[in-house]
């Protein structure tokens, strides 16, 4: 009797838990045949703007697949990578979309920023130079990447001094000119 007294109370609980799609509120809706497909690349923006960098990134190979690898894909694929803390893979995608762009000073800007993460400040210095040059100084992110890369490759090179020093005994030896010495 016991179990007859369960089954019934376990077939009601179910019977009432049933739901239409009307009665949630929420669902997804289906797919309408003659919708407009959303480009991958803003849909990978709108991700990104979202802090969804993974997504962002099976979107933008989205875009890839449907546009192709331009500078455009390859660049925003690489600030994907750069986000998800790939930086060696967002430098090699920055590098290839500069092929096509050598003279973009966003892209550039994106290079010198990867660099930079990495350490390498001389080389983001040269970056942002040219990324400051072509954008004739206008960019304030620009400029003051340069700056933080002159800033960092100097603070470098004081320390890498400071190092020979402590090896050499206080002396540190340059060359002044360019005269040879017998």
């Amino acid at each position: 009797m016991r179990h007859i007294v369960l089954s019934f109370l376990f077939a009601f609980t179910l019977g009432a838990c049933e739901t239409t799609p009307s009665d949630r509120g929420v669902f997804a809706p289906g797919v309408d045949p003659k919708g407009q497909e959303v480009d991958g690349l803003i849909v990978g923006e709108r991700l990104m703007e979202n802090g969804e960098y993974e997504l962002a990134l099976e979107a933008f190979h989205r875009a890839a697949a449907k546009h192709g690898l331009g500078p455009e894909v390859l660049s925003a694929m690489g600030v994907a990578n750069f986000r998800l803390g790939r930086t060696d893979q967002a430098i090699d995608l920055f590098e290839k979309a500069l092929i096509s762009e050598p003279n973009w000073p966003g892209l550039l800007n994106n290079l010198g920023t990867a660099l930079m993460a990495k350490g390498d400040y001389s080389q983001a210095a040269l970056i942002f130079q040219k990324a400051v040059a072509l954008d004739n100084g206008e960019n304030d992110s620009i400029r003051n990447n340069l700056r933080l890369a002159l800033e960092k490759k100097n603070e470098s090179l004081y320390s890498q001094q400071k190092n020979d020093e402590n090896d050499q005994g206080d002396v540190i030896l340059t060359q002044t000119s360019d005269e040879r010495f017998p």
